[in-house]
């Protein structure tokens, strides 16, 4: 009999080929003389053992190892592979801290494209993170507000065309899609705008990495355009917190994009990347390709919950109201946003009592709202939910409720990020910061969105809005001095002038 060689088969979407060589690798009986330093040995490292488990120390593995990711079409490039795949994407890397590296990753390559990103004015505190590092000029698209709920939306693709018409230097225009709230903005028309004017689109699609998977969700952004998308693929993916991914499209740009991505990513990524949070990119991706029954089962709990919200009577769920705003042209069933307010309660005080009264976590509180999130393919106690939600008590009535806290305007901008950040500067009392230049980006959190950013002038209005957030139960303003924001840091005096002629 002749034996004929066979080439080996290659792995499909079923496979998870990372994960499944880490898992074998760890399933040998290794003398470990290498880092990580507890060397999988749960026995004298038995805290570390007792917290994450006897598996994880196996599973915690160090980089450039033989049939992991070393050598041509390891199982690491096979998976990156498939999640390009699964994604529709040129090309995929995967990251171990977070979107926010994928933000910062983005900004950075568009520095060398031109000198100014147009970019959503509410983007995540990364975004500005990577203006700082990359001291691009800035343009900024306002959204769409909800100025009842204090909620900001998307973009219309007659404003990006305006900004960017305004912007002939324009090196890329970025925008989020979709929003903390869960409304989705029109990408495909965002991307023809961007296209025409000859620059690609980044889209923050940090909260949509699901999107594609079902015929319930909304389409990812790559297939309607996106040039460059970041994914925070734990958010809704199924993942392990702090892993992400980056996608780029096949567009023209795309040439152009890769080269500069893979060298900003080697200047970004950590060395010592965690085969943990690498493993759970590529199951997340198995789940995710395989799992359309898991997330029907998904979207039907999160339809149950919404109907029963609104034949409650007493809540309303805020997506309803998405319709009103030109900017959004569908909203993900996977986030379910209640207005609070509607029935006698803060989001922040129902927040703080659906977890300490009831124990059930919530993603996101405003002064407003909350919003509920179910990851692709869970189907947590609906029923649960609701009865805590009904039972929460109406504190506020008509006399004693505070008027709900209103999105302040941002002040006009007198210095770039990076000059501003960098600028010499002090704390000084909040109200002797009205009228200064802001030296920190300051963002009520969550959700991370910047209320004012490095560079631009502090106003009355931020100064009480960042007060009354942190002194709101569960209220935070990440970047703030001091926690109760009774000090804010300002460029020094004088320097402003010098910084905008230099």
């Amino acid at each position: 009999m002749t034996r004929t060689t066979r080439e080996p088969r290659r792995p499909t979407q079923l496979h998870a080929p990372y994960a499944e060589a880490v898992s074998a690798h760890a399933e040998t009986d290794w003398l470990r003389l290498n880092v990580p330093g507890h060397a999988a040995d749960a026995g004298r490292f038995d805290r570390l053992a007792q917290v994450v488990g006897e598996a994880s120390l196996r599973l915690d593995v160090p980089p450039l190892l033989d049939g992991i990711d070393l050598g041509a079409d390891s199982p690491m490039d096979q998976a990156l592979e498939l999640a390009a795949e699964a994604w529709g994407a040129r090309r995929t890397w995967f990251l171990t801290n977070g979107a926010s590296q994928g933000n910062r990753i983005a900004t950075l390559v568009a520095q060398a494209l031109g000198d100014t990103l147009v970019v959503q004015r509410s983007v995540h505190s990364s975004v500005i993170d990577g203006l700082v590092l990359s001291g691009l000029r800035s343009a900024f698209v306002h959204p769409s507000l909800d100025p009842d709920l204090g909620i900001a939306h998307g973009v219309t693709a007659r404003d990006l065309a305006a900004a960017i018409a305004a912007n002939p230097d324009a090196a890329a225009a970025y925008v989020v899609t979709p929003s903390y709230f869960g409304a989705v903005a029109d990408v495909r028309a965002l991307a023809e705008v961007a296209h025409s004017a000859g620059i690609p689109l980044i889209v923050d699609e940090a909260w949509g990495s699901h999107f594609g998977f079902h015929p319930e969700l909304p389409a990812n952004a790559l297939a309607l355009g996106a040039d460059l998308v970041v994914s925070s693929t734990h958010k809704l993916g199924g993942s392990l917190t702090q892993s992400a991914m980056l996608h780029l499209g096949h567009g023209r740009f795309a040439d152009a994009l890769e080269p500069l991505v893979q060298r900003v990513f080697n200047l970004t990524q950590s060395t010592s990347a965690s085969a943990l949070l690498l493993a759970s990119l590529d199951l997340a991706r198995q789940q995710l390709a395989n799992g359309r029954d898991g997330i029907t089962a998904s979207v039907e709990t999160a339809d149950k919950i919404r109907d029963a919200v609104r034949a409650a009577g007493r809540f309303t769920v805020v997506s309803d109201g998405f319709d009103r705003f030109a900017d959004i042209v569908a909203a993900d069933p996977l986030r379910v946003p209640i207005d609070t307010r509607a029935g006698g309660i803060s989001g922040h005080e129902a927040r703080w009592r659906l977890m300490n009264d009831h124990r059930i976590l919530v993603e996101v509180a405003t002064d407003s709202a909350i919003v509920a999130v179910l990851g692709a393919g869970a189907a947590p106690d609906a029923d649960r939910f609701l009865g805590a939600l009904h039972e929460l008590p109406a504190p506020l009535d008509q006399e004693s409720a505070p008027a709900r806290l209103r999105l302040p305007k941002p002040g006009p901008v007198r210095l770039t990020t990076r000059q501003a950040f960098l600028a010499p500067s002090r704390a000084v009392p909040a109200h002797e910061a009205v009228g200064r230049v802001s030296a920190d980006t300051l963002a009520a959190y969550p959700p991370g969105i910047p209320n004012v950013l490095p560079g631009e002038v502090i106003t009355a209005e931020l100064v009480e809005f960042f007060q009354l957030t942190a002194a709101t139960q569960g209220g935070h303003v990440r970047g703030a001095a001091d926690p109760a924001v009774s000090t804010l840091r300002v460029v020094d005096d004088g320097f402003h002038t010098a910084g905008r002629q230099g």
